[in-house]
């Protein structure tokens, strides 16, 4: 795992999930190598001519490279099948939904980077999913004292 949209998983409620290819520079690979990713504040889109963009995606500059070295927001190709890119631009043309990604990761030495068809939270939504995860957990304390008491 080189980098994850934490903030994705907050603000959208997640509805399909797809792997793509990223067209890279060798610096950025280097880079991604390092470890050195943030996909906060990104989004994908589709152009015109149906190719898909992953934009506002930063991995910064390679500190060993010379004057080629890349633009660290430039915007960068996904590779997906022409079916796959045609079915997602049907599905993001609803209200409210959106294409974002959710991680990178290296795959068999190739970075991938999953993406998602996603739909927006409401402020409330979001509280409410805050609320349950942290009854989720209170609930799961209360069973492990509980369980250590017995043990005892």
């Amino acid at each position: 795992m080189i980098a994850q949209n934490r903030r994705a998983r907050h603000d959208y409620d997640i509805l399909d999930r797809l792997e793509a290819g990223i067209a890279l520079t060798g610096t950025e690979v280097k880079s991604l190598r390092e470890g050195h990713a943030s996909l906060a504040e990104s989004f994908v889109s589709i152009d015109r001519r149906g190719e898909m963009w992953l934009e506002g995606a930063t991995i910064p500059e390679y500190l060993n490279g010379t004057w080629n070295n890349h633009a660290p927001k430039r915007k960068r190709k996904l590779l997906l099948h022409r079916i796959q890119i045609e079915r997602l631009s049907r599905q993001a043309e609803a209200k409210g939904i959106a294409i974002i990604p959710l991680s990178l990761y290296f795959k068999d030495g190739r970075v991938k980077a999953q993406i998602a068809v996603a739909r927006g939270r409401r402020e409330y939504d979001k509280r409410q999913a805050l609320r349950e995860r942290q009854d989720l957990r209170e609930a799961q304390r209360a069973m492990r004292a509980r369980n250590l008491e017995s043990a005892s």
